[in-house]
């Protein structure tokens, strides 16, 4: 079965086509006989396994023959094998008239054949004669096709063949459609005779795993689908290359629905099943899958010899799986087909009976599946004690995405039943918190508006202090705070939503960057959580919000002991949001205000795998991720980075989780060069930012200034920063030094490129606001004004670029970003030494040195625009960037680094993609099976390009072959 997608590329296949390969050809001494047979359900990709192991066959010298067997009972004798001697007379050319006279001689052969009781093996041996003169000492190799439908002669010529009875060194390949091996078919005996042999293999070709579903459903669509549609496809597929391709083709054209073709497909080998296996498959489709035996045998009411033999008929025919746990369809997409063969009161009636086996069934109840059938038998008041049933169960194991699904279904069966008994309040609140904390951030708000619509009286203490959450959540933190101070000024507030209240404000105000503000609710919190029982949730927010300001603001070891404390206290009470809150603060301590950026990406990551295991992936693993992201993208490991990214964006995150990962991997995008993607990610976060806080709009401003830079607009970069210096509620001297540096960097280059005017009034502000955050960084905390006064030595050299670059600040700004091991700025800052030097003319081999660490540097990070920046200006001064071994054995310039290192240069990322190109992928099939944009792999190609020094993709290919090879 192959699909007319024929563009589609081969996926999950490469080790399966080798190992063939090697089994036909590379592990067969010369005069021997080998077989390969592929089996395996229709449309999983066997035909296009032949081909593809026949081409590469032909590119080794080998003589491939390719036939197919026909599905009709009076095909003539060894039709397959005519087939493939005609293709291939018709295939040669005038030069080939030796080998064009012995085809014809052997179909001559059939041709002159007359029955009788000697000829069947007379035949054979000529046929064997004949295959040996065409094939002229030369391997050869016969394919056949729907091997399944091989008539009497062709199999016992395989066999004769392969026994090695004919002179001739021949491999077989063959496909056999696994289902239609049923009771007693002929070629079962064959490949249980050939199996005896040493040089016969029968390998059974599985479906695709989700990732190479993934791989080939973007091949086909054009683009990385959406996680939903990948879902969908992987779930409806089971994975059978054909069935994805078809789904996929459907997605891209923009049909909704069910093929017609795929349709026809499944009912017909439905339909070709015995009486009692069509019933079972209709009963699994029906079920919750993985339906147990003892259900099946409930459900169906049949003797269980009748129904072993039913469901080994069906799992024989490839349309059920069977396991310990019980039977699945291998397709889903077959429950879509059967969903409209039944009459409604068939479907329901299914459904009944289900529920009422699972009602019977001793021990503990299957909440979940039971909420299911009794909503699908119209049975909605019987269902609704079961979704509540089963989302609270889903809670207790830190299910909230599943919790969410359920406790939605109550509301919906709520309003079906009518029934009175029904707090639809509580089913509200419910619902709403798991919507929260599975990501849902929009429907939480919406599903608490509602709970305020139906309660009765006015909006209480409690649901401000919900609504804050939600709405923090969601990005929009200056409506959470000033639903907070509702909150702590409402009449009934009790003592302990005050605690509450004020311990997720000082959270709130810490991820705003207010860090004495943040201190102070913090100490207010905590002295209101000791008046009251139980409130460890709110020592352990206020706690962290409490060291951190500390840690930032007076004693950063101090601060730091009380956050990892926080922690532990989490930990031990298990509270899974007390836990993520701990480490996402200990996290971005470590790796931001502190500077401790090797612990603090590993905690990232180790708080990141502890909150999946909690239930919160979405939300607070997402948030660290991102923590981590930013943490090795400034000790240089981006490439690493950007896998971290690629796995948290798995999640869809939204709103602040959102925001977190967006500004991570923009980072890594600017750094890059990658123009569009990181300007689709700042588009995305000021979307979602309206009603953000100084500590995400600052960064977004100074990415938007960056990129801008590096664009050549300077007056837009400008217009950026200037837009982030009005963001005033912030104790974050960091990125407000970052964003001066940015601001003074973007006159410094209007001035060097003149393209624009530099504007006097903005430097003079921009001088104004570094010196404050001077004053200001030097009540900060030690491992603060490091930082800090990293990017103040950045604005003092960028000014100086103004009125002739000072060679000598520049030299301080490369100690101290060296000092803090962030590879990037210490990079840039050689550049700008270097410049300030050649502008000199002083000191020229420092310069040159100078642009070669940097160049290594920003090649090793895959800097494109920096690295191009540094390639302009030695070029400029004729600089080599390059070395060479001297004389005495130390590096000097000009020299090509030997084949065997050929790759040094090289990140891990741009050997994936090296790699890749070597494969023959085009950048969007690259980018595909890498799961990123387009644009991005372009971006690494010219990248690989300049450190390779090569100018086409074949060249590049050449040298990774060659290097491969070593």
């Amino acid at each position: 079965m192959a699909s007319d997608v024929d563009t589609a590329p081969l996926v999950g296949r490469t080790e399966l086509v080798q190992t063939v390969r090697s089994a036909l050809l590379g592990d067969v001494a010369q005069g021997q006989t080998a077989a390969v047979f592929l089996t395996g359900e229709s449309g999983v990709g066997k035909t296009r396994i032949l081909g593809e192991v026949g081409t590469r066959l032909r590119e080794t010298g080998a003589l491939v023959l390719t036939g197919s067997c026909l599905d009709i009972g009076d095909a003539s004798p060894l039709h397959p094998l005519l087939q493939a001697l005609r293709r291939f007379d018709a295939d040669l050319t005038a030069a080939q008239a030796r080998t064009s006279s012995a085809v014809r001689g052997l179909l001559q052969v059939f041709a002159d054949e007359t029955g009788g009781p000697d000829g069947a093996g007379t035949l054979l041996e000529r046929v064997s004669r004949g295959l040996h003169l065409i094939a002229e000492g030369r391997p050869l190799v016969l394919i056949l096709d729907d091997l399944q439908w091989v008539d009497r002669s062709t199999r016992q010529l395989l066999l004769y063949l392969l026994a090695g009875l004919g002179d001739l060194q021949l491999s077989v390949l063959a496909a056999v459609r696994a289902e239609s091996l049923q009771g007693a078919h002929p070629l079962r005996r064959v490949l249980t005779e050939l199996r005896r042999l040493r040089t016969v293999r029968v390998l059974d070709l599985s479906p695709l795993d989700r990732a190479g579903t993934e791989q080939l459903a973007a091949a086909v669509v054009g683009r990385p689908l959406p996680v939903e549609a990948a879902e969908q496809v992987w779930q409806r597929s089971g994975g059978n290359p054909f069935v994805i391709e078809e789904l996929a083709r459907d997605l891209r054209d923009g049909r909704d629905g069910l093929s017609e073709t795929l349709r026809e497909i499944f009912l017909d080998r439905v339909d070709a099943l015995p009486q009692h296996a069509h019933a079972v498959v209709h009963a699994v489709a029906a079920g919750v899958e993985p339906v147990q035996h003892w259900l099946l045998a409930e459900v169906l009411r049949l003797p269980d010899g009748e129904l072993i033999e039913a469901a080994r008929a069906a799992v024989a025919h490839r349309l059920l799986v069977s396991a310990d746990d019980g039977y699945r369809l291998r397709h889903r997409l077959v429950a879509e087909v059967l969903a409209h063969e039944l009459l409604p009161a068939e479907r329901s009636g299914l459904h009944r009976r289900y529920a009422e086996a699972l009602t019977a069934a001793p021990g503990e109840l299957h909440q979940a599946r039971l909420a299911h059938h009794w909503r699908l038998a119209g049975e909605p008041a019987r269902a609704l004690p079961a979704a509540v049933g089963a989302a609270q169960e889903a809670e207790r194991l830190h299910g909230y995405a599943e919790a969410h699904r359920h406790w939605t279904a109550a509301l919906q069966l709520a309003g079906d039943s009518a029934a009175p008994e029904v707090d639809r309040v509580e089913l509200l609140g419910n619902a709403a918190e798991a919507a929260h904390h599975s990501g849902e951030h929009a429907r939480a708000l919406a599903l608490l508006e509602e709970l305020a619509a139906v309660r009765d009286g006015g909006p209480s203490c409690a649901l401000h202090i919900r609504r804050a959450r939600y709405l923090a959540a969601a990005g929009r933190s200056a409506l959470a705070e000033k639903e907070y101070e509702r909150a702590l000024d409402a009449a009934d507030c009790s003592p302990r939503d005050r605690a509450t209240a004020a311990a997720r404000l000082a959270e709130l105000l810490l991820h705003l960057g207010r860090y004495a503000d943040a201190g102070r609710r913090a100490r207010e919190a905590l002295a209101l959580a000791a008046e009251v029982e139980g409130s460890t949730t709110e020592v352990v927010l206020a706690s962290s919000a409490l060291g951190f300001s500390d840690a930032y603001l007076e004693d950063p070891d101090a601060g730091l002991a009380v956050v990892r404390q926080a922690l532990e206290t989490a930990e031990r009470a298990g509270q899974p949001e007390d836990v993520a809150c701990a480490y996402l603060h200990l996290a971005e301590l470590l790796t931001g205000p502190l500077n401790i950026l090797e612990e603090g990406v590993v905690v990232a990551r180790r708080g990141a795998e502890r909150v999946a295991e909690l239930g919160l992936g979405r939300t607070y693993e997402t948030r660290l991720l991102a923590i981590a992201t930013n943490g090795l993208f400034r000790v240089g490991q981006w490439a690493e980075a950007e896998k971290v990214v690629a796995a948290a964006l798995r999640h869809r995150p939204s709103g602040a989780d959102a925001v977190e990962l967006l500004l991570a991997r923009c980072r890594l995008s600017v750094g890059y060069g990658d123009i569009a993607a990181a300007d689709r990610d700042l588009d995305a976060v000021a979307t979602v930012l309206a009603g953000g806080g100084a500590r995400h709009v600052i960064p977004l401003l100074t990415l938007r200034a960056g990129l801008s830079m590096w664009e050549g607009r300077h007056d837009v970069a400008r217009q950026a920063v200037q837009r982030g210096l009005t963001e005033s509620r912030s104790d974050d001297v960091t990125i407000l030094s970052a964003l001066v540096w940015h601001g003074l960097r973007a006159e410094a280059e209007a001035h060097a490129s003149r393209s624009v005017e530099v504007d006097p009034t903005a430097v003079r502000r921009l001088r104004d606001v570094a010196e404050r955050v001077a004053r200001k960084s030097a009540s900060a905390a030690r491992p603060v004004r490091s930082v800090v006064d990293g990017f103040l030595a950045l604005c003092a050299a960028e000014v100086s670029r103004l009125d002739g670059s000072d060679p000598e600040l520049w030299a301080a700004s490369v100690a101290e970003w060296d000092r803090r091991n962030h590879p990037y700025p210490a990079a840039y800052s050689r550049l700008r030494q270097a410049e300030a030097l050649l502008a000199r003319r002083s000191r020229v081999a420092t310069a040159g040195k100078l642009l070669r660490e940097a160049y290594r540097v920003a090649q090793g990070l895959g800097a494109v625009p920096l690295t191009s920046e540094i390639r302009e200006l030695a070029g400029r001064a004729r600089v080599s960037l390059e070395e060479r071994d001297s004389a005495d054995g130390t590096r000097a310039a000009g020299s090509v680094e030997p084949a065997d290192d050929e790759l040094a240069t090289l990140t891990a990322r741009e050997r994936e993609v090296l790699a890749l190109v070597a494969e023959g992928l085009t950048n969007r099939e690259i980018g595909q099976r890498l799961f990123i944009s387009e644009r991005t792999i372009g971006v690494h190609v010219s990248h690989i390009f300049d450190k390779l020094q090569v100018r086409t993709r074949v060249q590049a290919s050449a040298i990774h072959l060659r290097n491969a090879r070593g």
